[in-house]
């Protein structure tokens, strides 16, 4: 039997990453950022199914008129909560079942597909009687070391990069802390208030998220001086065999320094030759100069599920379908590669 039970707090999923005694597979699955992303005003809507073996959980909001994911501009990505095969595909479908009682649409995004999520989650949905459209909504650049040294990396990088950090890397100094440090993190933030970036949405939360990492040992923070004065940082962390890229800005008072290239570059060498990572993460976004750095894009989708038993679930579909028209070379829901 199958109980299906909905939580106003992230405390709820506590129980259930405890039970399941696995690593989450990024910063963006574990109860913890969940409770970060509560603190900042979000309202959860957290659906759990338990068989009394095992559990599976949405961590979910509410936002313009639907049922939405629970995460914010931080998140790279957003997944299922839920144990492989076939009993957690069950529990899905229970929860998907169970949220008609909710509301008439759900709009989950950004779903990776690279190990199954967009099309596990979207199947679900549809065993669940929800008419179900899947889009592509956003990109992620990434690499694959693919047990290269951060040499033979470089030789790899465009010249026009390896160029700039032979000719500026020694205009500034760099150092890459893997604790959190107070005084570090206030310089970051005035160099991203002074930077091309957009005004930062909840910078406590960055910043408690960046104090936790750092306890954890998982923070690799780095930032470049020019004589004396930092010009450019970086938030990364590390996990898993993989470095996600969270943060990145410089001074545009100083951009002839080129100081982010040189302290990106250190950061690199850093995660190859000093933590063996195997992939190196830049989130979302599909920014020209990410391309310098990474070999891969991998596509992140959107889930739209309506239910069309209530007329603002039709209303919302000729929507869906308009938007269609209007960008028809949206691609489809691409199958994920094979294990291994």
């Amino acid at each position: 039997m199958i109980v299906s039970t909905y939580h106003d707090s992230v405390n709820a999923l506590q129980p259930l990453a405890a039970r399941e005694g696995t690593c989450a597979p990024s910063p963006f699955d574990r109860a913890e950022w969940y409770a970060l992303l509560a603190e900042t005003g979000l309202t959860p809507l957290v659906a759990i199914a338990s068989d009394g073996e095992d559990g599976a959980a949405l961590a979910l909001t509410r936002e313009n008129g639907r049922i939405a994911p629970l995460r914010n501009w931080y998140s790279f990505t957003w997944r299922q909560l839920a144990p492989p095969g076939e009993r957690g595909d069950r529990l899905l479908v229970e929860i998907a079942r169970q949220l008609k009682s909710k509301g008439h649409r759900v709009t989950l995004a950004p779903v990776p597909q690279e190990d199954g999520s967009a099309g596990r989650l979207a199947r679900a949905f549809r065993a669940a009687g929800w008419r179900v459209e899947v889009t592509r909504c956003d990109v992620n650049h990434v690499l694959h070391v693919r047990g290269r040294s951060f040499a033979q990396y470089w030789a790899g990088r465009p010249g026009r990069i390896r160029n700039t950090l032979k000719r500026k890397g020694r205009k500034v100094e760099t150092r890459i802390l893997c604790h959190f440090d107070a005084e570090a993190w206030s310089h970051y933030e005035r160099i991203y208030a002074a930077s091309w970036k957009p005004r930062e949405d909840h910078p406590a939360m960055l910043r408690d998220f960046a104090r936790a990492e750092g306890a954890a040992g998982r923070l690799r923070f780095g930032m470049a001086w020019h004589q004396g004065t930092p010009v450019a940082a970086q938030c990364w962390t590390v996990e898993g065999g993989t470095a996600f890229i969270h943060k990145l800005a410089h001074l545009e008072s100083h951009r002839h320094l080129s100081a982010g290239t040189t302290l990106t570059a250190a950061l690199f060498e850093h995660v190859i030759d000093r933590d063996g990572v195997a992939v190196v993460d830049f989130g979302s976004g599909d920014q020209p100069y990410k391309a310098d750095w990474m070999e891969e894009i991998r596509p992140r989708y959107q889930i739209d599920c309506l239910d069309m038993g209530h007329v603002r679930g039709w209303i919302d579909l000729a929507r869906l379908a308009a938007r269609r028209l209007a960008a028809p070379d949206v691609p489809e829901l691409a199958p994920a590669p094979p294990a291994g």
